[in-house]
Formats: structure tokens, sequence, C-alpha cells
């Protein structure tokens, strides 16, 4: 038997309660599976910032890199300027394993209430560059504290940037609806949208069984709002795929509920599989936080580390909790994180393995 190494890193705030929670049924799921998990924790965050000036130690990535995987819980502190949260941890783990391609699922899940009145279910997956666009760190301020004191902040879209998180888009749409939807503003934005969407459509004529739609981005908002159930796979840019995932998760439920994983599909480096809800520093320690997006985005790197029977079982088992009302307070109910995490347990253990999970697929690289 193999064994997967997976750096662990709770971070900050809900980090701290979700993380443990996920682990548990990872490990419960190794046990059902045969596989071999071997966990490294690193106690990386704002609170080692505050004390020492670092969110992470100077041969951080280097340890990292050790890996197969990175397990992250939240990033973010009141007490820490945002800039040296992310860009002290997050964003140099992405960039540094060249972890290009952001997913992010989202799915009706049964038990959980959506603010939409319409039914029908959503199922859609959301593919965010993730490496440069409007995250670039081209730019500057000048003159400050001066009343013109000024700041610019570039764009950097690549051809070989676009083509290659186009392209993860296309193979996801063909194994599913055969359906791509490319997030732009072309209207508005003359030089980087417009060369996205053309290096987008040139990217698709190598896939002739995917329909591509190109949507402006207050479009594609609304439209997530109003027929979220007809999109099957967006692709978005680093900044637009930021906002439209968090969007979406919401017109589901609960952004507690969202999980995401920053690929290197080429699995040259370890990959690093987060939720998107963030730190919540309102409830942390509170016990009420909504492990669901640290659960799915295990059952993500599961399923990413070669274990597709174990992350279905892991998937099949966390909605089989939810649908038997064993929901945390975000999503309408009662339960708090260590008795949703129980319930999941339970289920585990009732549940046969199942076969992989179309929503987890990945495409071939």
């Amino acid at each position: 038997m193999s064994t997967d190494r997976i750096a662990v890193i709770p971070g900050d705030g809900i980090g701290h309660e979700v993380v443990p929670a996920a682990i548990a049924c990872l490990e419960r799921i190794a046990e059902h599976h045969g596989l071999g998990l071997e966990f490294t924790h690193y106690d990386w965050g704002s609170e080692r910032y505050l004390k020492r000036g670092r969110m992470m130690p100077l041969d951080g990535l280097e340890q990292l890199a050790r890996h197969d995987a990175i397990f992250l819980g939240a990033v973010g502190s009141p007490e820490v300027p945002d800039t040296e949260s992310l860009w002290g941890l997050l964003i140099p783990i992405r960039r540094e394993f060249e972890q290009y391609i952001n997913l992010r699922p989202v799915k009706t899940l049964d038990g959980v209430v959506s603010p939409l009145a319409a039914t029908d279910p959503i199922d859609i997956l959301i593919v965010r560059e993730n490496n440069e666009g409007e995250y670039s760190e081209v730019g500057g301020r000048i003159y400050r504290g001066l009343p013109h004191e000024s700041a610019v902040q570039e764009t950097v879209f690549t051809r070989h940037g676009i083509r290659r998180a186009a392209r993860y888009a296309a193979a996801l749409a063909a194994s599913r609806r055969g359906r791509l939807a490319s997030a732009t503003k072309s209207n508005g934005i003359i030089h980087t949208m417009p060369f996205w969407d053309e290096v987008v459509e040139e990217t698709l004529n190598d896939y002739p069984q995917v329909t591509l739609t190109s949507e402006l981005i207050d479009a594609m908002a609304a439209h997530l709002v109003l027929k979220p159930w007809t999109y099957d796979v967006i692709v978005a840019s680093n900044l637009f795929g930021d906002i439209l995932s968090d969007l979406a998760s919401s017109v589901t439920g609960s952004i507690g509920l969202a999980a995401s994983a920053n690929l290197n599909p080429e699995l040259r480096h370890p990959s690093l599989f987060e939720p998107v809800h963030g730190s919540a520093p309102d409830i942390a320690g509170k016990g009420l936080a909504n492990p669901i997006g640290q659960i799915w985005s295990g059952a993500m790197m599961l399923h990413h580390l070669g274990h597709a029977g174990a992350a279905a079982h892991l998937q099949t088992a966390f909605e089989s909790a939810l649908r038997n009302g064993h929901g945390t307070r975000d999503v309408g109910g009662t339960s708090t994180t260590a008795e949703f995490t129980d319930a999941v347990l339970s289920a585990i253990d009732s549940l046969a393995p199942h076969r992989a999970a179309s929503v987890l697929a990945e495409p071939c690289s």
C-alpha cells in the first residue's frame, strides 16, 4: 500500500475546527478503502505572523514540496492585513507550485434550502484561471500620503495561461453535458478581455463536441441568480472566477458548502485543497462552523490523488448526513460542527463504497 503525504495547514479562525473534522472523515474513509494517508501538521497562519513576522517560515515552500497534497483550512485575521495573510501564504503556494487551475464545484444538496424559489437542480463546475489575470503583481503606488497619491494595478493575461485554463475547462465540459460558458467583459475592457475571448475561442476549436458561449460578467452574474441550473462548466479569469464561485455557492444555500481545489494538473507539484468560506472570525471557537466545504475539499483531494471510489464514498456520506437533517445553523439546521461530523462518520460506516461522482471528475492532462 502506497502512502499519500499530506501537509495540513489549519490556518486561522474556523480552520482549526473544520480541518480536524475533515481529517477525521478522511481517516475513516482510509480505513474502509485501505488507503495510506500520512498527515503532517504545520502551525502556519496569522498567529505565527503576529509572533514572528511571517505567515510561514522562509523554507515553507520547500517543506510543502515534499508532500503529495496540501490541505488548507482558512487564511485571515482581523489583526493582520489581508495583503499580508494572503500574499504571505496562499498566493505563493499557488504560484510556486503552478496551481494554475482553481476548480470549484457548485451543486444543489438535499437538506439545504436555496434562497431561490425555483427547485431546478444546480450542478456547475467553475474553472478559475489561478496564476495571472487581475491578481498579477505588476503595479504600484506613488505620491503616498499626498493629495495626488496614485495606484496602478496591471492585469496580465498570457496566451499560455488562458489556453491551459480553457483546455482544462473544455475537457471537463466534454466529460459532462458539453456546454462551456466563458466569462468576459470585452465591451468595456478593450485589450485584455478581447484577447481572452480570442484565445478561448481558438482553444475550443479542438473540442467540437463542446458548445461555447461567451457572456459579459454582469449578465452572467444575473444569469447565475435567475437560471443557474442552465450552466454546466464556466471558465473565468482569476478575479471573475473568484466572484462568480462565491455567488454561485450562495445561490445553492450557503458559502459554507463551497469547496475548491488549486490544481497542478500535470502532478509536477503538490495541489492544494481548501474551502472557500474563509476564516469566519465572528463564529470561530463556537462550534458553529459548517465543515462541508472542508470535507468536500477532502473528497476532491482524494480524487486528485487517484482514489475516485473513496472520494465518491466520502461525498455520498456528507450528502447523506445533510439529507437526514444534520445540517449546521448556516443551512437551517441545529447541529454543531462536532455533531455534523459524527453524522458523516456514521454515514461513512453505513454506506458501501460508491463509484466516483461526476462532480469530482478531472480531465486528463
